[in-house]
């Protein structure tokens, strides 16, 4: 690679002037940044162009980071605080050869420093700023992670192997520091500050494979030697106050941890699998349980719906949607709207997943007898107001919620279907006498959940047939919609976040008549178009693509491929 000054190079392609490399150096000499970053951020070229002209004048081969993941191994080849100080991270090790991806190439000082600490040759490639921001994070994320396991690994091989995995549990039990502590808290944070729902601890024939669901979708965090798999499990274990011997039949267990000054409770669940136990961790930040309507994804008409459901003294609210869709949240928020002093608010849960002060909250426990349908009956004794029940899941449940709902209470709960007519259907089905469902019932809220486009790499492109068709819309009347490229804030995926889409059937006079008269669909669609008040989900999703809230693809997962054009 020949050494030549960046401005130099640029003039010689034509891409800048002189007077343009003057006034760059300039506001270089001010702000201390590199040349190249000056002129990308006063937008005298573009960071591709940048990166055209380098690789073809230079001869440096270009990387895509967004999708890559450098070995964990590399980490202790360049330290972290070099790499942040240039702005490089190593991307592969060869031999005595490291290559460095870099913004800017030229930039000899890092190459140097890297060389110093690496003891290797250096061959630079050149990547995008955010490229090497992802990789960085994904690479020294999980460095504290992969020094944790070197020290287990020197542990365990002195350490009897009958008992490696056991003591050295016990030991971290009691003590912070150990390695096992270390690679399991670290494990446990970088899913919490990565916004995942769950981590999985899953293992298989060679290494234990630790994978976090984001925004709904897995995402591989890292990999843990399969001799390790036993201590691992053995400390979660103790986490959780479960049985550390028993690896035959399914545990649960819970826990509490703090990343960040951030409170997260752990719901923990084990299940024996041909290569030993997976253990899947359910994390639930306890300060966004209590979640505010106006956060949740409402749009106005839905706003009102919403409002006019909860407002009711007595009836019941069902709020459906497959699993993952967001009904626990919606109804967390109901119950925190509703919960007051002047109020007596029982729920009925399994589990309880959010502490609410203010309320009785009850723990299913089927194994003593303690049912969703028999604690129903108690709590209906304990003079209550409103009953949250967290899922109806038989007959004699829906039986009793209903008739609560028509003696004066006011009921919420879940169940499983995908639309407001699918529940009808499977109240019918489990029993429930159509005049029943017509008298109790006050409304449904059928909801998903749909991921956001990322604004930090959000662009607009122009959509296609097939795409514009599969959602009902007219290619002449959208000229654009919108996506995410993927940067290093959403770690290439492109999205950033989930919101709700709702449909929000509220039940009329005429539905509750059609309804106890037999339940006739047809007829009660009729009615449906004739009020017009029902806005279904398929148009709430097109609202939000058109919006560039999410994209096309996402509305076709999460609505369209379920059914409801």
């Amino acid at each position: 690679m020949k050494y030549n000054r960046l401005g130099d190079l640029l003039i010689s392609v034509g891409l800048i002037t002189q007077e343009q490399l003057d006034f760059a150096l300039e506001q270089q000499r001010q702000t201390k940044n590199r040349l190249g970053q000056v002129l990308i951020q006063e937008n005298v070229i573009t960071e591709q162009q940048l990166i055209d002209a380098l690789r073809l004048q230079l001869g440096v081969e270009f990387i895509d980071l967004a999708d890559h993941i450098p070995e964990a191994r590399l980490a202790a080849m360049v330290p972290k605080a070099t790499a942040e100080r240039f702005g490089v991270v190593p991307v592969k090790a060869e031999q005595d050869t490291i290559y460095l991806a870099m913004s800017d190439p030229l930039n000899f000082m890092a190459i140097e420093a890297v060389k110093a600490t690496s003891r290797k040759r250096i061959i630079p490639m050149i990547s995008t700023i955010r490229g090497i921001e992802h990789a960085m994070l994904g690479l020294y994320g999980n460095e504290d992670a992969t020094r944790a396991i070197e020290e287990m690994q020197r542990e365990r091989s002195a350490a009897p192997q009958a008992q490696a995995a056991v003591t050295t549990a016990a030991a971290a039990a009691a003590d912070n520091t150990a390695p096992t502590v270390r690679l399991v808290n670290s494990i446990i944070e970088r899913g919490a500050l990565d916004g995942a729902s769950d981590i999985h601890i899953e293992p298989g024939e060679g290494d234990l494979h630790i994978r976090m669901r984001v925004d709904g979708v897995m995402r591989t965090m890292m990999f843990v030697p399969r001799d390790l798999q036993a201590t691992v499990l053995s400390r979660l274990k103790i986490m959780g106050g479960m049985d550390v011997t028993e690896r035959r039949v399914p545990q649960d267990g819970r826990a509490g941890f703090t990343a960040k000054n951030r409170e997260f409770d752990m719901r923990m669940s084990t299940l024996p699998t041909i290569f030993g136990e997976k253990l899947v961790i359910r994390l639930l930040e306890k300060n966004s349980g209590l979640l505010h309507k106006d956060k949740i994804g409402l749009s106005h008409e839905d706003m009102r719906k919403y409002l006019n459901l909860i407002s009711r003294p007595s009836g019941m609210v069902l709020i459906v949607g497959p699993t993952g869709s967001g009904k626990s949240s919606t109804m967390y928020t109901m119950i925190n709207e509703l919960n007051s002093q002047q109020i007596n608010l029982v729920t009925l849960e399994d589990p309880v997943e959010y502490n609410v002060s203010g309320i009785s909250q009850v723990q299913i426990n089927e194994k003593t007898g303690l049912t969703f349908a028999g604690g129903l009956r108690s709590i209906l004794r304990q003079d209550p107001d409103i009953i949250a029940v967290g899922e109806i899941r038989d007959s004699e449940t829906a039986q009793i919620a209903m008739r609560a709902a028509i003696t004066g209470h006011l009921v919420l709960s879940t169940l499983h279907t995908n639309d407001a007519f699918a529940t009808l259907d499977r109240l019918v089905d489990i029993g429930v006498e159509p005049y029943i469902i017509a008298g109790a019932l006050n409304g449904i809220i059928s909801q998903r959940l749909v991921r956001r486009i990322c604004p930090d790499c959000r662009m607009a492109c122009k959509p296609g047939p097939e795409e514009l068709l599969s959602l009902g819309l007219d290619q002449q009347a959208v000229p654009q919609v919108y996506r995410g490229t993927g940067c290093p804030a959403c770690a290439g995926t492109g999205y950033l976040g989930r919101t709700g889409v709702f449909e929000i059937l509220i039940l009329s006079h005429a539905l509750r008549l059609a309804i106890s008269g037999g339940y006739n669909r047809e007829e009660m669609e009729e009615i449906i178009r004739r009020e017009g008040r029902f806005i279904p989900m398929a148009n709430r999703v097109r609202e939000l693509v058109l919006a560039g809230v999410t994209t096309v693809e996402e509305a076709r997962r999460t609505v369209f491929v379920a059914g409801e054009l």
